[in-house]
């Protein structure tokens, strides 16, 4: 997944929560198949599967943490947002155009064109839905914490939050909020993009020990894993309720994970040049692995059953494989002038 980075200096200490997270994006959709077919493989199976998927799910936080820690507080033209907007349009257009024609003339899906503006056209580019309109506001929201001072910050992530704890406890009781909170919305992402900026900014002065971060990511995500065990024990069916972004759960070990890593080498990690070398050329094809990788998994699913392989071997194959060749395969899109627009 793309975010900007700083072309006169990284911050490695986010590409390391970068590179970290498109591994563990893989993670989650290789052991939500297995995940899925709860009663059909063993227990252990299962478990191993959701201690993986539930430890992975604060990927995807990470990655909206990320663009949020290095674009608000900037002051960019108009004309770089329009660029940046414009990327994930084009990727959009032609990874829709990719799944589209994949899904119907060889996973033989049903999918009705008319609407590509409600529904992706595979699950996992709902990420670009959702990043296209915080980058169309971007600037504005650039603007906005550039000239707030802490009180308004801190008063500004209370009343974030708070909106962000009502709506998913209407989620959980099938309803909506009539009005939703202005900038953030009724979706928990640019709460994400906020609380990346303002925990890379007060970095040094956040008064949480990294052992209390730790630990707080740590329970985070062990509740997150009895809660959505116990409930698919109690009710036979694979619960997923609990494992979305939503959850303040995951929320919360999200948060802890990503403050944990940018303090880490006294706020400023700093690898070796051969180890540079290998984070850059992971992390420059980040964006590709994320948008290519299911049809790789997706051809898995169309020959083999959760059934046919324990999870114990297919899902570190699976991860490992499908990351391996969507890796080769994003370098050599990289190759070309059109394949660096879509990756």
């Amino acid at each position: 997944m793309r975010g900007e980075r700083n072309v006169k200096e990284k911050n490695y200490n986010l590409e390391i929560i970068r590179m970290v997270s498109f591994i563990l994006v893989i993670v989650i959709h290789v052991t939500n198949y297995f995940c899925r077919a709860y009663g059909q493989i063993t227990e252990g199976e299962y478990l191993f599967s959701l201690v993986l998927d539930t430890a992975a799910r604060i990927s995807v936080p990470c990655f909206f943490m990320i663009s949020g820690a290095l674009l608000l507080g900037r002051e960019e033209p108009l004309e770089k947002h329009w660029k940046r907007l414009l990327r994930f349009v084009i990727a959009l257009v032609v990874w829709s155009a990719v799944y589209y024609f994949w899904n119907t003339y060889y996973m033989k899906s049903e999918y009705d064109l008319r609407q590509i503006l409600y529904v992706p056209a595979e699950a996992h580019l709902w990420y670009l839905y959702a990043m296209i309109p915080i980058y169309l506001v971007m600037p504005f929201f650039q603007v906005m914490c550039r000239h707030m001072n802490l009180k308004q910050e801190k008063a500004f992530l209370i009343v974030a939050t708070g909106a962000v704890l009502f709506n998913y406890l209407l989620w959980m009781m099938q309803g909506e909020a009539y009005y939703d909170l202005p900038i953030i919305g009724d979706r928990i992402y640019a709460y994400y993009i906020f609380i990346g900026y303002y925990l890379f900014k007060y970095r040094r002065h956040i008064r949480l020990s990294q052992r209390s971060a730790a630990l707080l990511c740590g329970a985070g995500l062990i509740l997150t894993f009895a809660v959505t065990l116990g409930v698919t024990a109690a009710t036979g069916k694979h619960y997923e309720d609990a494992l979305t972004y939503a959850c303040p759960l995951v929320a919360v070990a999200s948060a802890a994970f990503f403050l944990f890593v940018i303090r880490m080498g006294n706020t400023k990690l700093v690898p070796g040049k051969r180890a540079k070398r290998i984070i850059d050329m992971f992390c420059g094809c980040s964006f590709g692995i994320y948008l290519i990788h299911i049809l790789f998994l997706d051809n898995y699913k169309k020959y083999m059953a959760p059934t046919d392989l324990s999870a114990w071997i297919a899902v570190p194959a699976l991860t490992v494989g499908i990351g391996a060749v969507s890796f080769l395969c994003v370098m050599i899109l990289r190759k070309f002038r059109i394949g660096r627009k879509i990756t």
